[in-house]
């Protein structure tokens, strides 16, 4: 095992638009923690930079909270929940597994032994990062599960949106689609093995609508692509922005159903039979599926994560899921290839 540091390094948010790097001292491990070194993280984009920007509205502060924040919104903190390391002391059961753990951006850390959850030998650390991002699918799909073919579509192309129809796709006899305005996402949707559309040539009378896109117009859509009686499932968070939705034409007389979906809570359908580390413990399992690299779509070191971040969050560097190394082998293995 390699040597853990007394001090880790660990992004923060300054200030709305502005991340750096910070010293952080662990904590004296107890008998029942781990120390983990960090191997990746990832990005996820749409939460993350909306934290970045200090788009956290104020009512939900405290519901926004991250399981290992430190700090408060909107700032200083230090926020994120997508990182994969190996167990460098802890339980025997665990010593030298890579781990998945719901931890912010940091170069090594000291959690509880049951925060962390073992990464299957045949999922490579860094598709792992996903666990987080595929729980959110797996949460949906229990709040607004497919019948056998059944027609459903997915607006927006991001990473949730990309995670649900990757899911979808693996339903017998459903007909899915994956709508975005972005041309350039049909590469990724071939890799998932689900048809792309542009939003002009959506197909209609669908039973189920997975929303994703985060805007208003992706939510329109939505309802407009439904059957009577169909049911969109939101999977988008606004933040402090107010969304206009038009509701006066066929929403009522068609009996439409528009539903909200929050990786929070477990889905209500499960809720009595499954807690949250079974729910991340299958969206691990999901991840041996090699479609899911379609994903990932660039890498820094850690070191670069502030610009990074920023560059994110103002849409000069475009990404699906953008992971972090956290050491010099990582990085080159990005770099040149195993």
């Amino acid at each position: 095992m390699n040597a853990v540091p007394d001090v880790a390094r660990a992004f923060w948010l300054r200030e709305a638009g502005a991340g750096e790097i910070r010293p952080v001292r662990l904590p004296e491990p107890g008998p029942l923690d781990v120390v983990v070194r960090a191997l990746y993280s990832g990005i996820s984009r749409g939460t993350e930079t909306l934290v970045f920007r200090g788009e956290v509205p104020e009512s939900q502060r405290e519901v926004m909270r991250a399981p290992f924040q430190a700090g408060d919104f909107p700032g200083p903190v230090e926020y994120g929940y997508l990182s994969v390391g190996v167990v460098e002391r802890g339980p025997a059961d665990l010593l030298g597994r890579t781990v998945f753990c719901l931890y912010p951006h940091q170069t090594a850390y000291v959690v509880p032994a049951h925060a962390v959850i073992p990464v299957p030998d045949d999922v490579p650390a860094r598709r792992a990062v996903l666990a987080g991002t595929v729980e959110t699918a797996v949460n949906a799909l229990w709040d607004a599960p497919p019948l056998l073919g059944d027609r459903v579509t997915v607006v927006g192309a991001g990473m949730v949106g990309c995670c649900v129809a990757r899911l979808l796709a693996r339903f017998p006899c459903t007909d899915v689609e994956l709508v975005d305005v972005d041309a350039g996402r049909a590469e990724v949707a071939a890799r998932l093995g689900v048809p792309f559309v542009a939003p002009a040539d959506a197909s209609g009378d669908r039973d189920l609508v997975v929303h994703a896109s985060v805007t208003a117009a992706g939510l329109q859509l939505s309802l407009g692509l439904l059957r009577a009686e169909g049911t969109v499932l939101e999977l988008s968070w606004y933040g402090d922005r107010e969304v206009t939705l038009a509701l006066g034409g066929a929403f009522h007389s068609r009996r439409l159903d528009l539903r909200a979906s929050q990786v929070g809570t477990v889905a209500p359908a499960r809720r009595g039979s499954r807690t949250h580390r079974d729910r991340l413990a299958l969206a691990l399992d999901v991840l041996r599926d090699p479609a899911f690299d379609a994903l990932l779509s660039g890498s820094s070191s850690f070191d670069d994560l502030p610009e990074v971040m920023a560059q994110l969050a103002d849409g000069r560097l475009p990404a699906l899921c953008h992971t972090i190394a956290y050491d010099e082998e990582a990085a080159r293995v990005q770099r040149d290839g195993p």
